[in-house]
C-alpha cells in the first residue's frame, strides 16, 4: 500500500478485510474520496464500542477525504439482527428523531466541522426508506438478492443455528443496508462502506448491488470488533454502558474509564483511540514502564478527543486529589440530596441503596462490614451511623465506595 490514510488505518489496527485493497488504495492515491459509516439510532446516545468507527472517520478528514455520517432514522425501525441474539426493541418515529438530535452532538464534537471539503455530510436514510413503494422496492432491489446467499451470512446463520427466531422485518435488514450504499453512490459519489467486521456480509451486499443496477465499482472495508484482554465486551462495564454524551456520563467518568483500562490494553488502545503518532506510541510504550503513568497519558488524550483538553485535564486534577492526596475532588460524580432530606438524618443504609451507590441495603451493609465505604476520606465502620447535616463540610460530602468509586453529595 502506498496511501497514507489506508497505510495509517493498517498500523493503528483498524484494518480487518477490503473488498480490493488494492484497488482502493490507486484510487485513494490518485485523489479524495467520499466513505461512509452508519450508526444505529436505538439510544440518546452512542457508547465507547461506536468510537473506533468514529476514530476511522476522524482520520479520513485528517488525510483530506470526506465522511458521511450516515444515521439510520429508517433502520433503526427494523432493527440490525447482526450479533443480536434477539429483536431489537422497536422505537418509534418521534424516539427516533430525539436520539439523532442527541447522537449528532458527538460527531460535531471530535469531527472537523470547519473545512469545507472535509466536514462530514449528515445523512438520514429514513429519507429514502420511508417513501419506498413496496412492490417497486421488490421488482427493482429484492430481485438482486437470492434467499440462498442471504441464509450464508453471519448475522441470519448464526441466529438461525442458535435455533433463535428472527423476524422477516429482520431479515429484509440487509438489503435496506445495501439500498443505502446504492443511493449513497448514486447521489453522494459515496464510494466506500465501512464497518465493523459483523458487517461483512451487509456491506458486500451493498458493493454487488452497485455492480449489478449502476454497472460500476464500489469498495467495503471493515475495522476489528474490539474485545477487551478480559474478555469482556467494549463499552460495557459494572455499571453500564460507557456513553459518550456528557449528560449521560460526565467527563470524569470517562478519563476514570479509560485509567482503569486493563494493562495488556493499554498500548492497543493508545493506538485505537488517540491521535498520537503510532511510532510516538512504540517509543513511549518502550521507554516508560510504568503501566499507570501510559493509562494516564491514554485517558488524557482519550477525553481530550471527546471533551477537550480542560475537561480532560480538571480530570486528571480530580484524581490525583481524590487517590492521591485524599482530598475532596471538586469535580466528582454529584448525587444532591434537599436540605429537608438531610435535616432529620438519614440511615447511610438507606443513603446507599436510595442513591444507587450500591443496589440494597444488604450490598451496603456487607460492603461497611468489610471496611469498603469511607465518608471524607474516614473509613466508616458502624452500619447503624445517621448522615446528619452536621456531616457536611460547606454543604458538601465525600462517598467513597472501594478505591475508585467517589461521590459527592451536595445539599440543593
Amino acid at each position: 500500500m502506498k496511501n497514507k490514510f489506508l497505510l495509517e488505518m493498517k498500523s493503528r489496527g483498524y484494518l480487518n478485510q477490503c473488498t480490493d485493497l488494492n484497488e482502493l488504495d490507486e484510487i485513494c492515491n490518485n485523489g479524495h474520496i467520499t466513505g461512509y459509516i452508519g450508526f444505529d439510532c436505538t439510544a440518546s446516545s452512542l457508547h465507547v464500542g461506536s468510537l473506533l468507527q468514529i476514530m476511522i472517520l476522524k482520520l479520513m478528514q485528517k488525510n483530506g477525504h470526506q465522511p458521511i455520517v450516515l444515521l439510520g432514522g429508517g433502520t433503526t425501525l427494523i432493527g440490525d439482527p447482526s450479533g443480536k441474539d434477539s429483536t431489537r426493541k422497536i422505537l418509534n418515529q418521534e424516539e427516533i428523531n430525539n436520539n439523532i438530535r442527541n447522537i449528532k452532538k458527538v460527531f460535531n464534537k471530535i469531527l472537523d466541522t470547519t473545512n469545507k471539503k472535509t466536514k462530514p455530510i449528515f445523512v438520514d436514510n429514513a429519507e429514502w426508506l420511508t417513501k419506498l413503494n413496496y412492490i417497486k422496492f421488490l421488482r427493482d432491489i429484492g430481485s438482486h438478492f437470492t434467499i440462498n446467499k442471504m441464509l450464508t451470512f453471519d448475522s441470519v446463520k448464526l441466529r438461525l443455528e442458535r435455533e433463535q427466531s428472527l423476524s422477516y422485518m429482520e431479515f429484509n435488514y440487509m438489503i435496506l443496508q445495501a439500498y443505502d450504499f446504492y443511493q449513497l453512490f448514486k447521489n453522494n459519489n459515496c464510494i466506500l462502506q465501512i464497518g465493523g467486521s459483523d458487517q461483512w456480509g451487509n456491506i458486500i451486499n451493498g458493493v454487488e448491488l452497485i455492480r449489478r443496477i449502476l454497472k460500476k465499482d464500489s469498495y467495503g472495508l471493515t475495522s476489528p470488533l474490539i474485545t477487551l484482554a478480559s474478555g469482556a465486551k467494549m463499552g460495557k462495564t459494572e455499571k453500564g454502558a460507557v456513553w459518550l454524551n456528557e449528560d449521560l456520563l460526565s467527563p470524569y467518568d470517562y478519563w476514570q474509564f479509560w485509567r482503569n483500562t486493563d494493562d495488556r490494553d493499554v498500548k492497543r488502545f493508545l493506538n485505537f483511540f488517540t491521535e498520537i503518532d503510532t511510532s510516538e506510541i512504540e517509543k513511549v510504550c518502550e521507554k516508560e514502564k510504568n503501566i499507570n503513568k501510559l493509562k494516564i497519558l491514554l485517558a488524557n488524550k482519550a477525553t481530550e478527543i471527546l471533551h477537550g483538553k480542560i475537561a480532560s485535564q480538571k480530570a486528571e486534577k480530580t484524581a490525583k486529589e481524590t487517590f492521591e492526596s485524599g482530598g475532596i475532588g471538586l469535580d466528582l460524580p454529584e448525587i444532591k440530596i434537599l436540605e429537608s432530606e438531610i435535616k432529620e438524618g438519614m440511615s447511610i443504609l438507606d443513603f446507599l441503596s436510595k442513591n444507587k451507590i450500591m443496589s440494597s441495603k444488604n450490598e451496603a451493609r456487607r460492603a461497611i462490614l468489610n471496611k469498603g465505604v469511607k465518608i471524607n476520606n474516614i473509613l466508616l465502620e458502624n452500619e447503624n451511623k445517621t448522615i446528619k447535616y452536621t456531616d457536611f463540610k460547606k454543604e458538601i460530602l465525600k462517598i467513597s465506595y472501594g478505591k475508585k468509586k467517589h461521590y459527592l453529595v451536595k445539599i440543593i
